[in-house]
């Protein structure tokens, strides 16, 4: 009975790419939350921020990784970004950038794990 349990589970799980894309848009959503939010509610900005961060960086974490499956030029295109999304995101806590830029590099990024391409 259990192993007929744990494999309904198994078959019901979500891909890595399907948890990949429903994390960016938490994390996107609360960009968006905080990016309207009282420009001094810090919690919420620095809470924010440090999650998206944090996202990013076990993305270039795992892309750093050599048996990381993705070709060489997309991992360092995601390391290249995470470091944006650092720089970024401390200008941001500054009030020199807005949250926007963020928002945006994070739904590109949810489009392509969808599968979805943009007319150039």
């Amino acid at each position: 009975m259990s192993l007929q349990a744990y494999q309904q589970a198994a078959q019901q799980a979500e891909n890595p790419r399907d948890t990949e894309y429903r994390l960016f848009g938490e994390v996107t959503r609360a960009l968006m939350k905080a990016s309207e939010a009282d420009p001094l509610d810090i919690k919420t900005r620095i809470d924010t921020l440090d999650w998206n961060r944090r996202l990013w960086s076990a993305l270039a974490s795992d892309c750093a990784r050599e048996e990381n499956a993705l070709p060489e030029a997309v991992r360092a295109t995601i390391i290249t970004l995470s470091l944006w999304v650092n720089s970024h995101s401390s200008e941001v806590m500054r009030r020199v950038e807005s949250f926007q830029p963020l928002i945006e590099v994070n739904r590109l990024i949810m489009q392509g794990l969808s599968g979805q391409t943009e007319a150039a």
